[in-house]
């Protein structure tokens, strides 16, 4: 069972931001912005290649909410998610980064992205 499906059954806690029967939000232990938080369907999926057109339409209006409960959707935010190992994916359970609380930065993606552009 991976760590976010553990989150989901209870038996790792969180602080949670959100939570709905489908969905859950809650704050990144190693935040990246002044607001970091991640967000999950409670059934597993993989990643973003493998999620059904449903979900993700459930995902986005939860999203949102989260935003609109965080105070960042008249701010502005970036909504990020990693998709597979080149993709930075480092827990194999589709998830949504929702940073903000500030402006934020857009930092190089690659060591040689001035090489391959």
């Amino acid at each position: 069972m991976c760590i976010f499906c553990q989150i989901v059954a209870g038996e790792i806690p969180n602080n949670t931001v959100l939570e709905t029967d489908d969905f859950l939000a809650f704050h990144d232990l190693y935040p990246k912005a002044p607001v970091h938080v991640l967000i999950i369907p409670k059934k597993h999926v993989d990643c973003f290649q493998d999620v059904d057109p449903q979900t993700m339409a459930g995902l986005t209006t939860f999203t949102q909410e989260v935003a609109r409960t965080l105070g960042l959707d008249q701010t502005g935010y970036r909504l990020i998610t990693n998709n597979g190992e080149d993709g930075g994916q480092e827990i194999p359970h589709l998830h949504f980064h929702l940073l903000g609380g500030g402006k934020l930065k857009w930092d190089h993606l690659h060591e040689d992205t001035h090489k391959n552009i």
